[in-house]
């Protein structure tokens, strides 16, 4: 029998960040990064993400955008 695939542990109380994380520099400063637009988004997977948490949330956003997926923000978006 194959071994059973593990499935990584998902944290919803990662995508409450995201849904309020702002992009902190920039041409898009203080935007919420779902708002960014989505070629910016996509120059920065080519060009790389910065490191650390910024650049892990954008490459989540990079993930959302490419898939169609924000919607799934909107009630999640801070008030």
């Amino acid at each position: 029998m194959p071994p059973a695939t593990e499935q990584p542990a998902f944290d919803p109380q990662l995508l409450l960040k995201l849904a309020a994380y702002r992009m902190p520099f920039g041409k898009y400063a203080q935007r919420l990064l779902i708002d960014l637009p989505e070629p910016y988004v996509v120059w920065f997977a080519k060009q790389g993400f910065p490191k650390g948490e910024l650049g892990h949330m954008l490459a989540i956003v990079h993930e959302i955008k490419v898939n169609g997926l924000e919607y799934l923000f909107k009630p999640l978006r801070p008030k």
